[in-house]
């Protein structure tokens, strides 16, 4: 059989500390999970990070593993040496169920030293945590903007019904941002064995008229040529209601003005951006055609001649 670096599967070094090994696992998990990854053979790398936790995350399993020492190189080939393992007592061996493989098994299952109960106590059997699960939560962007609460239905794989969760959507939630409800992931395996987590992934509905960016929002606001010629406040639709805002004389098509604050909230609030659009009637009346040529012959503007001179 062959030998398992458990530190190099969860790519961490042999001193790290409980901490930055539940880190590593976690972003290990996420990224090779069957469900989500895309890279070639995700779940053998996924079931390989789970079984380097459930030994590098218990310190009786850890420390005897360490006793193994330094010496073996990953592939090579192994057998645990007679008296290996004579200081530690396990609550239990590895289900061979689990798909866990000859190495762990070795180890740390039934067969092994450490397949029985220790002293003074009764054998509790395998336990593990279960496997964190993913999946996408579709949100309008109003509700991202004032928070809500959700029903959202989910499948989970080996249950025959869907199952319900209300899930509270905090207010300035942005994309691709992970919402965690504990214990909602699959069931732990062994009598007593806690749940995993299920992550729900924000994604952002399209909107008809904001787009978005971060915390920052977009909004195109149509105005009229006189608007833009003599400036004045305007009313502008924002996700919170609409506000005054007040255009500069000689506003031009295109231009990018700033509401402070008014995107999705959070410690720093996203801004709100206003992209002028200037908009002419489609149809006039005779008195307002009359109006328009006194104004091209009064002021004699001509907008072809200034891009020329800038050019």
């Amino acid at each position: 059989m062959e030998f398992k670096d458990y530190y190099k599967v969860l790519e961490v070094a042999r001193d790290a500390s409980p901490e930055a090994i539940k880190r590593s696992y976690r972003k290990l998990a996420r990224r090779f999970h069957p469900d989500v990854s895309k890279e070639p053979e995700a779940e053998e790398r996924f079931k390989q990070v789970q079984e380097a936790y459930e030994v590098l995350k218990d310190p009786e399993k850890r420390a005897a593993y360490d006793e193994l020492g330094e010496g073996y190189r990953p592939g090579q080939q192994f057998r645990p040496p007679p008296d290996w393992g004579s200081r530690f007592e396990f609550r239990g061996g590895g289900d061979p169920n689990q798909g866990y493989s000859d190495f762990f098994s070795s180890l740390f299952g039934d067969s092994s030293p450490f397949g029985g109960a220790p002293r003074g106590a009764s054998s509790t059997g395998f336990r593990a945590r279960g496997e964190d699960t993913h999946a996408t939560l579709d949100v309008s962007l109003e509700d991202a903007y004032a928070g809500t609460q959700k029903s959202v239905e989910l499948s989970r794989q080996g249950e025959p019904r869907s199952r319900t969760l209300r899930v509270t959507i905090p207010a300035g939630v942005t994309e691709g941002q992970l919402i965690r409800l504990a214990g909602q992931g699959s069931p732990g395996r062994g009598a007593g064995s806690p749940a995993g987590d299920l992550y729900l992934k924000v994604r952002l509905l399209p909107h008809a008229h904001y787009r978005v960016e971060g915390r920052d929002v977009e909004l195109t606001l149509p105005i009229a040529p006189w608007e833009a010629a003599l400036g004045g406040p305007v009313s502008v639709p924002t996700l919170g209601g609409s506000v005054e805002m007040r255009l500069p004389a000689g506003a031009k098509g295109g231009s990018r003005l700033r509401l402070r604050g008014r995107g999705l909230p959070g410690d720093v609030p996203g801004d709100q951006y206003v992209v002028l659009k200037i908009v002419v009637p489609a149809t006039i009346s005779p008195r307002a055609r009359e109006l328009y040529e006194a104004l091209r012959d009064e002021s004699g503007f001509n907008p072809r001649q200034l891009d020329e001179s800038n050019g």
